[in-house]
């Protein structure tokens, strides 16, 4: 068999997801440092943790795989969470509720995209004895776990941001503070 190239589709599929798992895990981070007294502040910085140990597996899996880390594609994953912070939110000066909520979705997002690496590297691993089965399966259950947090958060959120307010009509919008 022909040595491997950089440019193998496992190489580009693995630099794509570490790339995601870089600003998603910067992301879970800050989320956890802007919401410390909130009633769901330890379940953040839980998830946090876990996010990164995420990241961190797929450097492992990247590792073990002989899959060379394209450490500018981290930076790009870093950079594009700063630069996601930068969303109009109906606010300048302070942090607005509809932030949490958009937050909320772009983790989720990243959550299911890990989700499906772990199945996509789950499927190969029957052939590839480099791949570790129980851990995929392991990183699958956490991923699914994760999302289910996750998607019981943002209904709340939602509730909380999108309905009007008090008194107004059906029609009525509530203003983002």
């Amino acid at each position: 068999m022909p040595p491997r190239t950089p440019t193998e589709p496992l190489h580009i599929y693995l630099n794509d997801h570490l790339t995601g798992a870089f600003g998603g895990a910067a992301l879970a981070v800050r989320m956890a440092r802007t919401h410390p007294d909130s009633p769901r502040a330890g379940e953040l910085r839980r998830l946090a943790r876990d996010i990164e140990q995420d990241r961190d597996d797929l450097v492992r899996i990247m590792n073990r795989l002989g899959v060379p880390v394209r450490h500018y594609r981290t930076w790009l994953g870093l950079a594009g969470e700063r630069l996601g912070r930068l969303k109009p939110n109906g606010t300048l000066v302070r942090r607005a509720p509809l932030s949490d909520l958009v937050e909320l979705e772009a983790l989720r997002t990243g959550v299911e995209g890990k989700a499906a690496l772990w199945r996509a590297l789950r499927a190969v691993a029957d052939t590839d004895p480099r791949l570790p089965r129980a851990e995929l399966d392991r990183l699958s259950e956490r991923a699914a776990d994760q999302a289910r947090t996750l998607k019981g958060w943002h209904q709340e959120v939602s509730a909380a941001v999108l309905a009007p307010r008090s008194g107004a009509g059906p029609g009525a919008r509530r203003p983002v503070r």
